[in-house]
């Protein structure tokens, strides 16, 4: 494109990938929205100023180095570099053998670099230790998507069928914060007369907006959504239609919640009875409903069962397959959807393939030019993979690339332990990290605007995302760092490191997976504003609605699952009689590695904070920003107190965008779900304290 028009991409932040244009202004840039399908011209103050970063003066800009343990990280080339993590890589496999080196990845790596991390660890290193921070995101979500439709995508339809839906059931989530964009369609569809339930412990700028908020005890979602169910059968709401043409196991689930009845619900949950009986009949006589879930239902011990259940009541209420109708899941990181949908997730190959299934493993490793003997099987999913940092018969030397698990991993602090034990720690980022900081080797990334790509947003839409300027001299692309240290390690043909390359190949692979992009190509996304997998072939138009016929079940019925509420792993007690939730800030990011190096949102937020109730500030003798400490099983933190009535009495809210003295994450709790292995981030037990001295 011309200079003064820019070069079209898209938002370096959630995955909502609104379309911008990147626009020369005197010696940097700017940002220009553009009338993209997801964000319609519309910006969030993070888009708004994300090209500062590509003129930050904190910018990694030259590999650095740790001569020896315990020593500071120095500049320097890329040689010495590139050496020192290739002996280190091979030394760590004589002594421990290939499955001693791991892998982590990163939600906002583009589908080619996500696709090629993982063929690095399959091919390249042979090892079955690789994931990624996805595991923290929407884990939960994919496995009961799959569970019950037989395949995982965010959203099973475009986001503009949300201004088109009578009803819109949102259970953990906070859009207007954490994605605002996105309320265009929510006001789009108040306008035309729609209603909005929204679940939540904190009544948010979201659920301010909502005909009814039904402000639960946190860890007490699939109760609330049994109890939906209950009052829906009861009051015969049910579309026994829909049920018996395309369903299964209803009859079991009916079972299930004949228990929870709503004044039990409301013991359980702290949801009045008939809040509960008003939401089901609102939910259940609208004409056309979406059920959508976030974070604070998936990121639970009981995450799985928390979505099913909501899956339950979509299905038995004939609100799923049907136009204006569906369950779908509010997808957080940039590329969420396409960073698990290629490879670096432990137990997944290209196209949504299972690294378990003799079938797919076949059919990657012939693509691949290696034996299926070769190609190593499901690794550990990520809580279990830090756990086995630097333990003799563990993982001995990591690649970190995209992430920063120093912010982001329950009980930090133990994490830190594990990397300092690591003969070899590698870290690929844009900046100088909580978790680059611990590196034996640090290597300069490119960002966003800086090399072109695709990701996939929440709806499943395959996008181009454009470069606007070259990187600094010294700093090379994920692709080009993956591909150089392959070379290091004599498989230099293994790597694709251009970016249509990569695709294209990625492409290949993923032919016949359930994440089909056979039909893709640069040009096609380019032309197209986007393409929604599957698109199996070249004349193939995508697939914006999946399940208006069958479900991608064998036998293209839905499932339902039976599920049973079990509370919180850690509950309140004498000594913790609080909960603790954690969440995200309208102006900061993820773990902050980015939004923390950008002057005006560090201005608007720049500092971790509590939230809690005027009359528990009341009774402990708290008062607005009073110093505050707050502790759990795991450790303590000091921050400063927010009074609220947006919050309830018995619970607590932090940010998690802050590392260091700041990183809430060394307070919460590492149990994790047993079947999407995603953390406890949103319940835990916590006492508090106002602070003995403002120091």
């Amino acid at each position: 494109m011309e200079p003064e028009a820019g070069v079209e991409t898209h938002c370096p932040y959630c995955a909502l990938q609104c379309g911008m244009h990147v626009v020369p202004k005197g010696a940097g840039f700017e940002v220009v929205p553009r009338d993209f399908p997801t964000n319609r011209g519309a910006l969030c103050r993070k888009g708004w100023t994300a090209a500062e970063l590509l003129s930050s003066p904190e910018r990694l800009t030259t590999p650095l180095l740790r001569a020896r343990k315990g020593g500071a990280l120095e500049p320097a080339s890329w040689r010495d570099a590139l050496a020192r993590i290739a002996q280190g890589i091979r030394d760590v496999q004589r002594a421990h053998g290939r499955a001693a080196l791991g892998l982590f990845g990163g939600g906002g790596l583009t589908n080619e670099t996500a696709y090629m991390l993982g063929k690095f660890a399959r091919v390249v290193l042979r090892t079955p230790h690789i994931d990624y921070n996805g595991r923290f995101c929407m884990a939960s979500a994919a496995i009961a998507n799959q569970k019950a439709f037989g395949i995982d995508r965010g959203l099973p339809f475009p986001i503009a069928e949300l201004a088109r839906t009578e009803m819109i059931l949102l259970i953990g989530a906070n859009p207007a914060e954490t994605m605002p964009p996105l309320m265009q369609y929510f006001e789009a569809q108040k306008k035309a007369g729609g209603r909005l339930i929204v679940v939540d412990p904190r009544r948010t700028l979201t659920a301010e907006q909502a005909t009814l908020h039904l402000q639960l005890t946190p860890g007490t979602d699939a109760a609330l959504a049994n109890g939906l169910l209950h009052v829906a059968i009861r009051d015969r709401l049910i579309d026994r239609d829909f049920i018996e043409a395309r369903t299964r196991g209803f009859e079991a689930v009916q079972h299930r919640v004949a228990s929870y009845w709503p004044d039990r619900v409301e013991r359980i949950s702290g949801v009045p009875a008939k809040r509960i009986v008003e939401a089901a009949h609102l939910f259940a006589e609208a004409a056309s409903a979406i059920t959508l879930t976030a974070r604070g239902a998936e990121q639970q011990h009981q995450g799985v069962n928390n979505v099913l259940a909501f899956i339950n009541l979509a299905l038995a209420l004939g609100k799923a397959g049907k136009p204006a109708c569906g369950f779908g899941c509010i997808t957080g990181q940039g590329n969420g959807q396409g960073g698990r949908e290629h490879g670096q997730k432990s137990d997944q190959l290209p196209g949504y393939r299972k690294l378990s299934d003799p079938d797919d493993r076949a059919q990657l490793a012939a693509f691949w030019g290696v034996s299926e003997a070769a190609l190593p099987g499901p690794g550990l999913p990520a809580l279990e993979l830090f756990e086995r940092l630097g333990h003799p018969e563990g993982v001995r030397a990591l690649l970190v690339m995209g992430s920063n698990p120093m912010v982001s991993v329950p009980d930090a602090q133990r994490l830190r332990d594990r990397l300092l034990a690591l003969d070899l720690l590698v870290v690929a980022d844009l900046f100088l990290s909580e978790t680059a900081e611990l590196a034996d080797v640090v290597l300069p990334a490119a960002q966003w605007a800086e090399c072109e790509g695709t990701m996939t947003n929440l709806e499943g839409r395959v996008i181009f995302r454009g470069r606007a300027k070259l990187p600094p001299p010294e700093v090379r692309s994920d692709l080009q760092i993956l591909q150089l240290i392959a070379a290091e390690l004599g498989e230099p043909r293994s790597i694709a490191d251009v970016p249509e390359r990569a695709f294209q190949e990625l492409c290949r692979a993923s032919a016949g997976g359930a994440a089909d992009y056979a039909g893709l190509s640069y040009p096609r996304l380019r032309a197209e504003q986007g393409v929604f997998w599957p698109c199996p072939s070249d004349g193939h138009p995508g697939t914006p609605e999946l399940f208006r016929e069958r479900f991608a079940t064998p036998d293209g019925r839905a499932r339902f699952h039976a599920v049973e509420h079990s509370g919180p792993a850690e509950d309140v007690d004498d000594d913790y009689p609080f909960y603790l939730t954690t969440g995200r800030v309208l102006a900061q990011y993820q773990s902050g590695t980015q939004t923390r190096r950008v002057a005006s949102l560090c201005s608007a937020e720049p500092e971790p904070f509590v939230e809690l109730h005027p009359q528990l500030a009341a009774t402990l003798g708290i008062a607005e920003r009073d110093w505050v400490e707050l502790r759990t099983r795991r450790s303590r933190l000091r921050v400063r107190a927010r009074l609220t009535h947006s919050i309830r009495y018995d619970t607590l809210f932090v940010p998690f965008h802050w590392g260091g003295a700041g990183r809430i994450n060394s307070l919460t709790h590492a149990a994790v779900d047993p079947q999407s292995k995603i953390p406890e981030f949103k319940v835990c037990a916590v006492a508090l304290a106002r602070a003995t001295n403002d120091g």
